[in-house]
């Protein structure tokens, strides 16, 4: 160390000294400002947060705050001494009045397995008759007979002239006198000739041959087909005239694959029809197609309908009602029931009077009720109406606050009137929507929402961009702005 240094030494160990306190502070703060902003997300006031939410999306966490990825809003926190959302909603008994929440008990019952399937009426074909000429001849006549038209049974469809029945009629006649085999041959000619023995017995009765052949309806029906025409010539084996019967009638009716058990020869069946509202008729399945459409990946039925009265007439749509056999299953209402599309579930009460989603598995569907196979026991009580309400506000976790409050006057709640402020961001004949700030009585993170005005003339001036400051309350499902006036302009 030089003399120089010895000499300056004394003078400078106080700005040392001073440089290495400072050094010291800086230090400390740097350590003290680092550990305050490593736990600052973690602690807002006295509270600890445990993390971030949006309140339409509780299950998605966030370690920070600021505006949610899912809806325009900011995320809201989750605090240490809140806990996790309860397993259950508790309601207060008028707010549950005022959200027309209704209880239905899960009770033991007979359910059929039932199914309503779409079909068309048609003709059964196990009524079919076909009128064929039994011999080559000409048409007489055809008595004006057209399709559709219904005959009864024994009715004249046409007349035919059959030269060679004619000649084996003279023959029979001529041989009839003598007797003997000869006579006992010719008589067995017509028959194998193909005369019915009615036009036999005709001959053998008036002594002359019958040129002239009356060919008639075998069964009472509508005629589906018909080729004669006056004068027309007739081969033999020819088909004249179909006729179908009209009672019984076939319901073919279209079941989905699932439903093929269902599809049983001897099931009960019931019957409705558009043409006759408020009646029905009664069938049984009489034979289920061996092949199903690749098409529609149904299976056909045919479903026989007695109609006697001939009310019902091939063409008409109908409803065909399957029931099977009846079994013991636990059943609630249908509207109880909320289906999310992966899942089914009821909202339940528990033995704390608080309401919880219940997973559960269908069965049978009977009228405005359904099975239970999984889920539910028996005596235990299910919402059977406002459940959707009660869902929703099970899953808005921040909302769980305003439904365990007790309302002293629903009226005066309802009556309520809120302030907020915020920026118009698009404007309507009906209304605005504005981009607001908090709302604290109805417990609002910020948001973007429209509402609608009390009265048409609070829209006039508004504009895009302008900054107000509005009053409005909850009227029939919705916001309505009351009063609003301008602020400034955002630019």
């Amino acid at each position: 160390m030089t003399p120089s240094w010895q000499s300056r030494a004394p003078k400078l160990a106080p700005f040392i000294v001073a440089g290495a306190l400072a050094l010291g502070l800086v230090g400390a703060g740097g350590y003290w400002l680092g550990a305050n902003r490593a736990v600052r997300p973690a602690a807002q006031g006295d509270r600890q947060v445990l993390y971030w939410y949006d309140p339409m999306r509780p299950e998605v966490h966030f370690n920070e705050p600021g505006q949610s990825p899912f809806m325009d809003m900011a995320l809201v926190p989750r605090y240490a001494d809140e806990g996790e959302a309860a397993a259950g909603v508790r309601i207060d008994p008028g707010v549950a009045q005022n959200l027309g929440v209704r209880l239905a008990t899960v009770e033991r019952s007979n359910v059929a397995r039932s199914l309503v399937a779409a079909g068309i009426i048609s003709f059964s074909e196990r009524s079919l008759a076909v009128v064929q000429a039994r011999a080559g001849g000409f048409v007489e006549r055809s008595y004006g007979r057209a399709v559709g038209d219904v005959v009864a049974a024994g009715a004249p469809i046409v007349d035919v002239r059959v030269p060679e029945w004619t000649a084996a009629q003279a023959e029979y006649l001529a041989l009839r006198g003598a007797g003997g085999d000869l006579a006992i041959a010719a008589r067995r000619r017509l028959a194998m000739l193909g005369m019915p023995a009615s036009l036999i017995e005709g001959v053998e009765r008036e002594g002359a041959p019958r040129p002239v052949i009356t060919i008639v309806a075998p069964v009472t029906g509508a005629i589906t087909a018909l080729d004669i025409r006056q004068g027309m010539n007739v081969m033999p084996g020819a088909t004249l005239a179909t006729i179908n019967g009209l009672s019984p009638v076939w319901l073919i009716a279209s079941l989905p694959q699932a439903d093929a058990g269902l599809a049983r020869p001897g099931v009960r069946v019931v019957a409705s029809l558009p043409a006759y509202p408020g009646e029905t008729f009664a069938g049984r399945i009489e034979s289920v197609l061996p092949a199903a459409s690749a098409a529609t990946r149904t299976i056909e039925v045919r479903i026989a309908l007695t109609n006697n009265d001939g009310r019902l007439r091939p063409g008409m749509t109908a409803e065909a009602r399957l029931e099977d056999r009846a079994e013991s299953a636990l059943v609630i209402p249908s509207e109880a029931v909320i289906r999310t599309g992966q899942r089914s579930i009821v909202i339940a009460v528990q033995e704390d009077g608080s309401y919880a989603p219940v997973e559960v598995t269908l069965g049978r569907a009977q009228g405005d009720a359904i099975a239970i196979t999984a889920g539910l026991s028996e005596g235990q009580r299910v919402v059977a109406s406002g459940q959707f309400l009660i869902d929703s506000e099970a899953n808005l976790s921040g909302a769980l606050a305003r439904l365990n409050a007790s309302r002293a006057s629903v009226g005066e709640a309802a009556n309520a009137v809120h302030q907020a402020s915020g920026r118009i961001t698009a404007t309507s004949l009906e209304g605005v929507t504005i981009s607001h700030g908090p709302v604290a009585s109805l417990n609002w993170p910020a948001m973007t929402m429209q509402f609608r005005f009390a009265r048409p003339e609070l829209g006039r001036g508004l504009t895009v961009g302008e900054t107000v400051t509005f009053r409005f309350r909850e009227v029939s499902g919705g916001y309505v702005i009351e009063e609003i006036s301008e602020t400034g302009r955002t630019p």
